[in-house]
């Protein structure tokens, strides 16, 4: 038995303690019924109504103990010839912690002391009816280890279930962990294929620097530059690859063509053919960046049209790529489909971890979630910075 609403349980119990005992001294100030010996408490009274009462403090770290004692202060307090009645709430509660807390042997073995105390309560009346006093020592314990029992079963269920939660929370957090370091790492292997790229452009621009160094300075004069610019980009995309980078299980090299922002069409294409309604769009003058940033880019789109064949293939799809003076806008958005709910668009899952994961490695920002007007939306602003023209690279 924990806290209640965030209160500490021995403050709980000894404001029980407290209630009880001043519940007792009430009802000890009316008179008895007849055939009890006192009409009133007197000091000895007061102080066995604490005995019974007080030691409901400690019932939670001693449960059989405090009802021993309770049951024992209170069979001395039925001999003093006071009124069982005025110290019976002490007992119930002490009865109900033992099925609560304990087997159901030692709860019945409760029940049965505090039985035995109240039938010889019942004898000590003058005018108390045998009969009822043995049902009620039966009923009321009964009923109180009822209670206890219910309490002790949604106790252990609240504890199972916390249980429960918690590992599938360590397990959700493991699989993200590992689905950031697959993501990761793929990433980091398409940034090699990057790096490889500029290297191979400054092999070629430096064997033409040197065969027209002397018959064409200009040319080679521009070589060099693009050499110099082209080993500044690669540095940076090693950078980043570095960053990224995770040890991982060996994967067979891709020897397909780097995919670039104008094979976009292509992919829409394809996905049309997967029977969803895509439509492609571009605003700006469209320009070649960076190989890294248009692959960035590149992969989110693809991974914005995979959900939606997964989630809402009815849906009516656009996906907008603008050209600004110093940054890029991706966006992929859908209506939801005539006949699955906007909301049906993924909330979770690997995909959009790659995503956040890719658009923050290169200073980006990935927007995901519902439209206000139905459907749902993919939006990536990258910085284009680093810009590379389509003569430094030639044919890829």
């Amino acid at each position: 038995m924990g806290k209640l609403g965030g209160v500490p349980p021995l403050a709980v119990d000894t404001a029980l303690a407290v209630s009880f005992a001043i519940v007792s001294v009430l009802l000890g100030q009316k008179p008895p019924p007849e055939g009890w010996g006192h009409l009133q408490l007197d000091a000895v009274g007061y102080a066995l109504i604490g005995m019974v009462n007080l030691p409901i403090v400690a019932r939670r770290t001693a449960p059989v103990i405090v009802l021993v004692f309770i049951c024992g202060a209170w069979t001395i307090f039925i001999a003093a010839g006071y009124w069982p009645v005025v110290n019976s709430l002490g007992p119930l509660l002490a009865v109900y912690t033992v099925a609560a807390t304990r087997p159901v042997r030692t709860a019945a073995a409760g029940a049965a002391l505090m039985g035995i105390v109240w039938v010889y309560a019942g004898r000590m009346g003058e005018q108390s009816s045998m009969a009822t006093v043995v049902a009620q020592s039966l009923v009321f314990p009964a009923v109180m280890c009822r209670f206890g029992f219910t309490a002790r079963q949604s106790t252990e269920r609240a504890e199972r279930l916390a249980e429960l939660t918690e590992q599938l929370r360590r397990e959700q957090e493991e699989r993200e962990q590992r689905a950031v370091a697959e993501e990761k790492g793929r990433i980091a292997r398409e940034l090699h294929d990057v790096v490889a790229h500029h290297m191979s452009v400054i092999s070629v621009q430096s064997g033409m620097a040197g065969y027209v160094f002397t018959a064409d300075p200009s040319t080679a004069r521009e070589a060099l530059d693009t050499i110099s610019d082209t080993a500044r980009e690669a540095l940076e995309e090693m950078r980043r690859m570095l960053q990224v980078l995770r040890v991982g299980q060996d994967e067979p090299d891709s020897y397909s063509p780097m995919p670039r922002l104008a094979r976009l069409g292509e992919m829409v294409e394809r996905v049309r053919g997967a029977g969803v309604s895509v439509e492609l769009q571009v605003a700006g003058e469209p320009r070649p960046l960076a190989p890294g940033v248009e692959l960035c880019a590149y992969r989110i789109v693809q991974e914005a049209l995979t959900n939606v064949l997964k989630h809402a293939p009815a849906a009516r799809t656009a996906v907008l790529v603008e050209y600004e003076s110093d940054q890029l806008t991706v966006s992929v958005s859908n209506d939801g489909g005539r006949t699955v709910p906007a909301t049906i668009a993924p909330l979770g899952g690997h995909g959009l971890i790659g995503m956040r994961e890719r658009a923050r490695l290169y200073g980006g920002t990935v927007e995901i979630g519902p439209l206000a007007e139905g459907g749902f939306s993919v939006r990536l602003i990258l910085p284009t910075s680093a810009r590379t023209g389509s003569s430094r690279y030639g044919q890829s």
